[in-house]
C-alpha cells in the first residue's frame, strides 16, 4: 500500500475516529489519539461554556476547531482557544455564550502520521425577549430543518428493536436484504455492546416509548452505571433534547431515577414530538425508540358509565380515522382480553369498545382510553340500584334517563320535573346535578347545566334563571360557579362563567355585565381578570382576557371593543397581538394575532364576517394571520359561524388599549382609513438584569403620530441613560443600564390610545469580570503546601454559595476551610496531596440566577517509577537497545532526565550510566557479547527523583531465531497457481523479520521442496505457487527468518488440489423426516444431482432449523457432515419447526432445500394404550388412609386425561397427578363417601382408552349386639343377635359364628357369610355346655366378638334299671310340616348367600328345591344339604340369574307341605 493511501479505525474512546495517512508507522511514531474528548454542553444564555480536549501521538498533534455551520470567529469576547501547559489540556472557550453559538463543533488533532476527529453538541438555552432573535426566528421559518440521515434512523430502530419486529421494521423502511441486515446487525450489535461495556456494567428492561393516560409518553431502561456520575442525554432525531432531573411544569421532558430505573417523560404531548429518541451515557448509544404519532383523535370520547353490581359495563367511543387497536387503561393499569375484560373494535375500525364484566365494587374507578397522543377517561361507578329507571316517579341511574317526574340520577336525564343528577340532565323543573343539567327551573348541579330557572352547580351550567355553580354555568339569571358560567344575571365563579349580569369569577367568564375574574372571562361589562376574558365591557388583564370596553392583556382574550395585548387577544375592534388573537378590524402582528375583513385560513376558523387564519380564531369582522389566531375548537359569539373550543362573545374585534365607554362605541375606531390612530403591535413585559440594557417597543398605524412615554403615571424625558426614539411608526424607549429604581409600570399615549408594559429588574449573583479573570488563571502548589481561592461578588441577598472540587461539594473539614462574609468568599485547602489536582468550581445562587466561575488547581510531586515492561529493540553481539513507557504520573512536571544503572549478572556493583535525557529509550554498545544485563531506571523532575525500576537479564549476542508461524491459508486454488497467505510471528526473535521461506508437499510423496530460491526469501505474509501439476493435491509451511536466520517451520496447511474453483452444488433431493420425539428430528435426503459446469458434487451438508416464533435460522451442525441423514436434538416438547438443508463444497454452498410444511416436535401418532398387565378393579381403603391408584399408559400425540367418579367429576379434594406415561388419582384421607367406582379416560387424536375400578372406602366394623340362644329342635339351637351399627353403611358387611363346647375348649367355626341375624347351629349334645361368639366382617376385617350366656342341655343319670314295658303300638306318622319356615335375603352381587329351614313329618318327607319352579336339585350350581330335618341351600357366588322366588317343597306318604321366599340380588361387581 502507498503512503497516500488513508485507513481507518476506531479508537478505544467511544466517537473518535481515526485515519491513518500511511500502512506502516516508522517505529516509535503514532497517529494522534484522543485521551479525553469534549463533553456535549446545553447551557443557559450568557453563561461560559468551555470545550476541553486531551490528545496523545508522537510527533504532538496539533488541535484544531471547526463548527459546522459557518466559521468560529476567534475574538476575546466570542471565542478563545487556549492551550495549558501543566494539565496538557486544549480547552475552546465562549465567554458569554449566545443562541447564534449553538452548533455541532468539530476538534481535529493533526500530525504527519494521521488525524482523530470527534464531534460536540452545544445547546444554548435562550433567556428574554430579543427582537433581533425574532426577525431572525421568521426569517428562518421558511427554512427546513435538515431531517436526520435516513439510513442511521433505520440502523439506530434496529439496533434497540426486538427479533419480531425486525421484519416490520424492513418492509416499513424498504429494505429487501433480509439476510444480509442480519448480519451487518450482528456486527454493529458487537461494536455497541464493546462501547456501552466502558460506561454501562448492566442494562436490561428496555422499554420502548409508551403513551399513557395523563397525557404523557414515557422512555424506561435499568441500567447500572459504573461511574454514576456520568452524563446522560436525550436526542430526538440527532439533535439534543434539555430535560430536568425532577418533573417541573416548565420543563417538556424530565429525567426520573429509581434506584438503577431511568425514566424519561415527555409532556404535553402534540404531533411535533414525534422522532426517533436515542438515550446517551457519555456520548455511547445505549437505547434508541421510534415515536410515531397518528393522526387521528376522538370524534366521541368515553363517558362515565352507572353500573348495578354483577352487571356488565360498556364504555364506547369514535375515532376520527381507522385504528386497528388503541390502548385502555383501568385505574392506571393497562387492559386486555380477559374473563374480566373484553375489548372490540368495529369493522371500520372507527368504534372501540371495553366492556367490564360482572362489575363489583372492586371494578369502580377511572377507565381511560388511548390513542396515540390523545386520551380521554370516564368513572365506573357500581351500584347496587336499579339498570335504567327512566319515565318512572322514581330513579334512573342509566346514561339517558329522561322524561320523568322523579329524580334522575343518569348520565343525560332530562326534561324530568323532579331532580335530574346526571351528566346532561337538562329542561327539569327539578334540581338537575348531573354533568350538562340544563333547562331544568329547578337546581342544576351537574357539570353543564344550562336553562334551568333554578341553580346549576354542573360543570357548564347555562341559562339557568337560579344560581349556577357547574364547569361551564351560561345564561343563567342567578349564580354561575361553574367552569364555564355564561349568560348568567346573577354571579359566575366558574372557570368560563359568561354573558352574566352580576359577577364572573371562572376560568372563562364572559358575557357578564359584572365582574369577571376567571381564567377566560369574557363579555361582562366588569373587569376580567382570568385567562380568556372576553366580550366584557370592563378590564380583563390576565392571561387572555377580551371582548371588554377595557384593556384585554391575557392569553387568548376575544370579542371586545377594548385593547388585547396578550398572547392571544383577539375579537377587537382595533389591534390584536397575542398568540391567538382573532376578530379584529385592524392588524395583528404576533404569533395568532388576527386582523381586518380579509381572509382567514386557520384550522377552526369561524363566526368571522371573514375568514380566520389562526388556530382558533373566531368572532371577527377582520383577517386572522398568524399562528394561533382563531375559534379554535370551539369559539362562539361571533355574526359568523364559531366551532371551536371557547367562547367570544363580540362581534368585532378586540383592541390593546383602555378606551372608556363611550370611545368604544364610537363608530370611527372602526375605521379603516387611519383617520384615527391605533396600535399595530402594543408594548410587552420586559424582564432584564440589573445593569444592563432594558427596551420597550410598540407600533402605530401612522408614522406621523407621535407619542408620550410614562412611568408610573409620570411622564419620561429623554436623558443620559433613557433614550426615547421613533423610527417611522416604531416608538422605542431604552434604558441603558437599568437599576432597581427603573423598575415599574410603563405606558406609551398617542392620540387618545394607550398602551402599557411592566420592566421587572433582576439581580444575580454576579462577578467582578477583572477578578473572575484572574481566578480562572491556575494555581499550582507543591505537595504538603496550601492554596487559596477568593472572590468577591455583587446581587440580591439571600446568595447560596458552593465551592466545588472536581465536581465535589467542600464542605470545612481539617483540611479545607471555607470563610463568607457580605460580597466576599474564601476557599482555603490546605496539606495538598498529589491526587487533589483538579478543577475548582464556585457557584453562587440567588432568585434570579445562578453564576458560577472555574479554576485549576495543580498540586506537584515527585513522579511515579517508570512503566514495563522493557522492549527489547535489539540485542546483538554489540548492542543492547530497548525502551519502555513513560511514568503514569510525572508530578504534573515535565520529564528533566532518565537516570539508569547497569549490572552485568554476576556481579554486585552497579554502574551509573548517568542522565539520558527524557526520551524513553536507551541504546548501550558497552557490552559483551555473551554477558546479560540488567538495568535500573529512574524518573528525574525539578520536584526530585522517583523509585526506581529494574529491567529484566537481557543477553547481548545470543541468536534468537523467530518463533512458529501459523499454518498458512489456502485464499484460492487454480489449476496453474495456488495463492497462500500467513501471520508474522508473535516471537520475532528480539529483532526485525527479514522475510520468510516456503515449502510445499505433494500427498503420497515424504519428500518437502523450497518453493522460493534459496537466496531468494519472501519479503511479503502472501505467495503465489506456481510450479504445480494439475489435479494432484498439495500442502504448505512456511518459517520466519530474521538476524539471526531462520526459526522453524508452521504447521503444514490443509491439503488442496490444483484445479479450477468449483460450482457450488444444488439442491438436495427427497428431504423427509423420518423419526421425531419431543427432543429430537430425524431428517434423511438424497445428494443433489452434479450438472457439469452449473453444479458440482456435494462435499457435505448443513442442517439449519428456525422455531416458527423466531426469524433467525439456527445451524445445527458448525461442521459440515459427509452423510446425507441428521438428528437434530434439543428442541421444544410440541413445538413448530421450520428445517432445511443446504449442500456445500469447495466452491460454496449451494440452493436450499426447505421442508414443504413445518414440523411439530412430537413422536408419531400412537393411539393411548394401558401398559400394566394387571391393574387391580377393587381396592379397599381404610378410611382415614390416603388412596392412591396409578395408571401406567403410552400415548402420542400427549394425551388429555379425565378421572370420573361414577360417571361424573372428581371431588375437588382428589389430586390428579399427570406425567409422562403416567396418571396417578391420589384420594388424601380417604372418607366412607369417597367410595365408588373411579374410571380414567386418557383420550388424544389418535382414539381413546378408559378403565374403570372400585375403590371402597370402609373400617373394622362395630360389633354386632347381644347374643341370644335358644332351643327350638332337640339337638338344635337358634343363635340371635342385634344387627352391628355398621350394617346400613356397608352393604357387604356379614357375620361368622363360632361355637365352644365343654369337651373340646376350642373354638370352632360353625358359619360364616351369615347376612341375617340368625343361625341353627346342629349336633348340639345334652350334657355339654356350649358357649357362641358372633363377628361383624367386611372387607377390612372382623370386629371384636359378641358372646351368648353359656348354655347346656342337662342330662339326669338315674340307676340303670329295666321296666319291660308292656308293647303297645304307636302311631308316630304325620305329614310334612315346616318348623322354621325360609325367610326373605337380599345378597349382595359376587358374595355367597345361604337359606335354611326345619321340616318335621313321618315317615321322612322328600325335600325338593324349586326356583321359579324349576327344581334345582340337580343343578350343580346350588349347594343343597337336609340334616335332621334342616335343609340348607347355599349358592356361592350370588349374580343377577339367581333373583327370584325360592320354594322348598317337602312330600311324604301322608302327605305334602311348602314353604317360599325370595331372593333379590343388589349391586354391581
Amino acid at each position: 500500500m502507498c503512503s497516500t493511501c488513508s485507513i481507518k479505525r476506531k479508537s478505544k474512546v467511544p466517537g473518535v475516529m481515526i485515519t491513518q495517512f500511511m500502512e506502516k508507522l516508522p517505529e516509535g511514531m503514532s497517529t494522534p489519539d484522543f485521551t479525553r474528548k469534549p463533553i456535549a454542553l446545553t447551557i443557559q444564555e450568557g453563561k461560559v461554556a468551555v470545550f476541553r480536549a486531551k490528545v496523545e501521538g508522537t510527533p504532538t498533534p496539533k488541535v484544531t476547531w471547526s463548527r459546522a455551520t459557518g466559521e468560529i470567529h476567534f475574538q476575546p469576547d466570542v471565542c478563545i482557544q487556549k492551550y495549558c501547559e501543566a494539565s496538557r489540556e486544549h480547552t475552546i472557550e465562549f465567554p458569554k455564550v449566545s443562541p447564534e453559538d449553538a452548533d455541532t463543533y468539530k476538534c481535529f488533532a493533526t500530525n504527519e502520521y494521521g488525524r482523530a476527529v470527534c464531534t460536540v453538541l452545544l445547546n444554548v438555552i435562550e433567556v428574554g425577549f430579543s427582537m433581533t432573535r425574532e426577525l431572525q426566528k421568521r426569517q428562518g421559518e421558511g427554512e427546513e430543518e435538515k431531517p436526520m440521515d435516513l439510513v442511521e434512523k433505520v440502523w439506530e430502530i434496529l439496533l434497540s428493536a426486538d427479533k419480531k419486529d425486525y421484519e416490520r421494521i424492513c418492509a416499513e423502511y424498504g429494505i429487501t436484504d433480509f439476510r444480509g441486515m442480519l448480519r451487518k446487525l450482528t456486527d454493529m450489535k458487537k461494536e455497541r455492546e464493546e462501547e456501552i461495556a466502558e460506561f454501562v456494567s448492566h442494562i436490561s428492561s428496555l422499554k420502548h416509548i409508551e403513551v399513557m393516560d395523563e397525557d404523557c409518553a414515557t422512555i424506561e431502561l435499568d441500567m447500572d452505571l459504573k461511574d454514576p456520575s456520568s452524563k446522560i442525554y436525550l436526542y430526538k432525531d440527532g439533535v439534543m433534547v434539555p430535560f430536568g432531573k425532577e418533573e417541573s411544569e416548565t420543563m417538556k421532558h424530565c429525567l426520573k431515577q429509581v434506584g438503577k430505573k431511568y425514566i424519561f417523560t415527555i409532556k404535553n404531548l402534540a404531533s411535533e414530538d414525534a422522532g426517533l429518541y436515542s438515550v446517551d451515557v457519555e456520548g455511547v448509544n445505549v437505547f434508541s425508540t421510534d415515536f410515531k404519532v397518528p393522526e387521528v383523535d376522538f370524534a366521541v370520547k368515553i363517558r362515565e358509565v352507572k353500573a348495578t353490581e354483577r352487571e356488565d359495563a360498556l364504555f364506547q367511543c369514535v375515532l376520527t380515522a381507522p385504528m386497528n387497536d388503541i390502548k385502555w387503561y383501568g385505574k392506571n393499569a393497562p387492559l386486555s382480553n380477559s374473563d374480566k375484560y373484553e375489548i372490540l373494535v368495529s369493522e371500520d375500525k372507527l368504534i372501540h369498545k371495553l366492556i367490564v364484566r360482572d362489575c363489583l365494587p372492586l371494578d369502580a374507578g377511572i377507565y381511560a382510553a388511548v390513542v396515540g397522543i390523545k386520551s380521554c377517561n370516564a368513572w365506573l361507578i357500581v351500584e347496587a340500584t336499579g339498570d335504567a329507571a327512566a319515565g318512572a316517579k322514581g330513579t334512573a341511574t342509566g346514561d339517558a334517563a329522561a322524561g320523568a317526574k322523579g329524580t334522575a340520577t343518569g348520565d343525560a336525564a332530562a326534561g324530568a320535573k323532579g331532580t335530574a343528577t346526571g351528566d346532561a340532565a337538562a329542561g327539569a323543573k327539578g334540581t338537575a346535578t348531573g354533568d350538562a343539567a340544563a333547562g331544568a327551573k329547578g337546581t342544576a348541579t351537574g357539570d353543564a347545566a344550562a336553562g334551568a330557572k333554578g341553580t346549576a352547580t354542573g360543570d357548564a351550567a347555562a341559562g339557568a334563571k337560579g344560581t349556577a355553580t357547574g364547569d361551564a354555568a351560561a345564561g343563567a339569571k342567578g349564580t354561575a360557579t361553574g367552569d364555564a358560567a355564561a349568560g348568567a344575571k346573577g354571579t359566575a365563579t366558574g372557570d368560563a362563567a359568561a354573558g352574566a349580569k352580576g359577577t364572573a369569577t371562572g376560568d372563562a367568564a364572559a358575557g357578564a355585565k359584572g365582574t369577571a375574574t376567571g381564567d377566560a372571562a369574557a363579555g361582562a361589562k366588569g373587569t376580567a381578570t382570568s385567562e380568556a376574558a372576553a366580550g366584557v365591557k370592563g378590564t380583563a388583564r390576565d392571561e387572555g382576557a377580551a371582548g371588554v370596553k377595557g384593556t384585554a392583556r391575557g392569553k387568548g382574550a376575544t370579542g371586545v371593543k377594548g385593547t388585547a395585548r396578550g398572547e392571544g387577544a383577539a375579537g377587537v375592534k382595533g389591534t390584536a397581538r397575542g398568540e391567538g388573537a382573532d376578530g379584529v378590524k385592524g392588524t395583528a402582528r404576533d404569533e395568532g394575532a388576527a386582523r381586518g375583513e380579509g381572509a382567514a385560513r386557520g384550522e377552526g376558523a369561524a363566526g368571522a364576517k371573514g375568514t380566520a387564519t389562526g388556530e382558533g380564531a373566531a368572532g371577527v369582522k377582520g383577517t386572522a394571520r398568524d399562528e394561533g389566531a382563531a375559534t379554535g375548537e370551539g369559539a362562539a359569539g361571533a355574526k359568523g359561524a364559531a366551532t371551536g373550543e371557547g367562547t367570544v362573545g363580540s362581534d368585532g374585534g378586540e383592541d390593546l388599549g383602555e378606551y372608556s365607554e363611550e370611545e368604544q362605541e364610537d363608530d370611527s375606531f372602526e375605521d379603516s382609513d387611519g383617520e384615527r390612530v391605533h396600535f399595530h403591535a402594543g408594548l410587552s413585559d420586559c424582564k432584564v438584569i440589573i445593569g444592563e440594557a432594558a427596551q420597550l417597543e410598540c407600533k402605530l398605524s401612522s408614522e406621523e403620530c407621535q407619542g408620550i412615554w410614562y412611568k408610573d403615571g409620570e411622564e419620561i424625558k429623554p436623558s443620559e441613560v433613557i433614550t426615547i426614539s421613533k423610527e417611522g411608526s416604531f416608538h422605542k424607549l431604552k434604558i441603558h443600564k437599568v437599576t432597581e429604581e427603573d423598575a415599574g409600570k410603563y405606558k406609551f399615549e398617542a392620540d387618545g390610545r394607550k398602551t402599557e408594559a411592566l420592566i421587572v429588574v433582576e439581580d444575580p449573583p454576579r462577578f467582578d469580570d477583572e477578578e473572575l479573570e484572574a481566578f480562572k488563571s491556575p494555581v499550582t502548589v507543591k505537595k504538603g503546601q496550601k492554596a487559596t481561592f477568593t472572590l468577591t461578588y455583587t446581587g440580591q441577598e439571600p446568595i447560596k454559595i458552593h465551592w466545588y472540587l472536581e465536581g465535589e461539594e467542600l464542605s470545612d473539614q481539617s483540611n479545607i476551610k471555607l470563610e463568607h462574609s457580605e460580597g466576599y468568599t474564601l476557599l482555603l485547602l490546605t496539606k495538598l496531596q498529589r491526587k487533589d489536582s483538579g478543577e475548582v468550581k464556585i457557584k453562587l445562587k440567588n432568585d434570579f440566577g445562578t453564576v458560577e466561575g472555574f479554576s485549576q488547581l495543580f498540586v506537584l510531586d515527585k513522579p511515579t517509577p517508570p512503566m514495563g515492561p522493557v522492549e527489547i529493540v535489539e540485542a546483538s553481539s554489540s548492542v543492547i537497545a530497548f525502551k519502555w513507557r513513560p511514568p503514569k504520573d510525572s508530578g504534573g512536571c515535565k520529564i528533566g532526565n532518565y537516570i539508569l544503572e547497569r549490572q552485568q549478572v554476576g556481579r554486585n556493583t552497579w554502574k551509573k550510566v548517568g542522565p539520558i535525557g527524557p526520551e524513553a529509550k536507551y541504546r548501550d554498545t558497552d557490552v559483551d557479547h555473551g554477558r546479560r544485563y540488567s538495568y535500573r531506571i529512574r524518573v528525574e523532575t525539578e520536584m526530585g527523583t522517583s523509585e526506581l525500576m529494574e529491567t529484566e537479564d537481557i543477553q547481548a549476542g545470543t541468536k534468537a531465531y523467530p518463533g512458529l508461524l501459523s499454518a498458512p491459508k489456502v485464499v484460492s486454488a487454480f489449476k496453474d497457481c495456488i495463492n497462500l497467505s500467513w501471520s508474522p510471528p508473535a516471537n520475532t526473535g528480539g529483532t526485525n523479520i527479514l522475510g520468510y521461506n516456503l515449502e510445499k508437499h505433494k500427498k503420497g510423496s515424504n519428500l518437502w521442496g523450497q518453493v522460493n530460491p534459496l537466496e531468494e526469501m519472501i519479503r511479503t505474509t502472501g505467495f503465489a505457487v506456481k510450479e504445480v501439476v494439475e489435479g494432484m493435491e498439495y500442502e504448505f509451511r512456511v518459517c520466519a527468518i530474521n538476524n539471526s536466520g531462520a526459526g522453524e517451520f508452521s504447521t503444514p496447511s490443509e491439503f488442496v488440489f490444483a484445479r479450477d474453483p468449483k460450482k457450488p452444488p444444488g439442491k438436495v433431493l427427497e428431504l423427509k423426516v423420518m423419526d421425531s420425539t419431543y427432543t429430537t428430528l430425524a431428517l434423511s435426503w438424497t445428494k443433489p444431482r452434479e450438472i457439469e459446469g452449473v453444479a458440482d458434487e456435494a462435499k457435505g451438508y448443513f442442517v439449519e432449523i428456525r422455531p416458527a416464533e423466531n426469524t433467525e435460522w439456527d445451524r445445527c451442525n458448525a461442521n459440515a457432515i459427509t452423510m446425507t441423514s441428521y438428528t437434530v436434538k434439543g428442541l421444544k416438547s410440541m413445538a413448530m419447526y421450520w428445517v432445511r438443508v443446504i449442500a456445500t463444497n469447495d466452491g460454496g454452498e449451494g440452493e436450499i432445500q426447505e421442508l414443504d410444511n413445518y414440523i411439530l416436535a412430537m413422536p408419531p401418532p400412537v393411539r393411548p394404550r394401558l401398559t400394566d398387565a394387571k391393574i387391580k378393579s377393587f381396592v379397599v381403603v381404610r378410611a382415614g388412609n390416603s388412596a392412591r391408584f396409578n395408571i401406567n399408559f403410552e400415548a402420542s400425540p400427549w394425551p388429555d386425561i379425565t378421572w370420573q367418579k361414577d360417571g361424573g367429576p372428581v371431588s375437588k379434594k382428589v389430586t390428579i397427578s399427570n406425567t409422562e406415561g403416567t396418571s396417578q388419582l391420589l384420594i388424601p384421607s380417604a372418607e366412607r363417601s369417597d367410595t365408588g367406582i373411579y374410571t380414567i379416560i386418557v383420550k388424544n387424536i389418535v382414539g381413546q382408552e378408559t378403565f374403570s375400578t372400585e375403590i371402597r372406602v370402609t373400617d373394622e366394623p362395630k360389633p354386632p349386639g347381644p347374643v341370644e340362644v335358644d332351643e327350638n329342635v332337640p339337638g338344635t339351637v337358634t343363635i340371635s343377635w342385634t344387627a352391628s351399627p355398621d350394617e346400613k353403611r356397608d352393604d357387604r358387611l356379614h357375620y361368622m359364628v363360632m361355637k365352644r363346647d365343654s369337651s373340646k375348649r376350642q373354638w370352632l367355626t360353625i358359619g360364616d357369610h351369615i347376612f341375617n341375624n340368625r343361625f341353627t347351629a346342629c349336633n348340639i349334645m345334652p350334657g355339654r355346655e356350649y358357649q357362641f361368639r358372633v363377628y361383624a366382617k367386611n372387607d377390612m376385617g372382623s370386629s371384636k366378638p359378641s358372646e351368648s350366656p353359656k348354655w347346656m342341655i342337662s342330662s339326669k343319670k338315674e340307676k340303670f334299671t329295666v321296666n319291660m314295658p308292656e308293647t303297645k303300638i304307636c302311631d308316630l306318622q304325620c305329614p310334612p310340616r315346616f318348623i322354621v319356615p325360609l325367610k326373605l335375603h337380599n345378597a349382595p352381587q359376587g358374595y355367597e348367600c345361604y337359606m335354611s329351614c326345619a321340616i318335621m313329618g313321618d315317615p321322612m318327607p322328600h325335600v325338593t328345591w324349586l326356583r321359579n319352579n324349576l327344581s334345582l336339585n340337580t343343578n350343580t350350581n346350588y349347594h343343597i344339604t337336609n340334616t335332621c330335618g334342616v335343609c340348607s341351600l347355599m349358592i356361592l357366588r350370588v349374580g343377577p340369574k339367581d333373583t327370584g322366588e325360592y320354594k322348598v317343597v317337602a312330600e311324604n306318604s301322608i302327605g305334602r307341605a311348602e314353604c317360599s321366599t325370595k331372593l333379590t340380588v343388589t349391586g354391581k361387581s
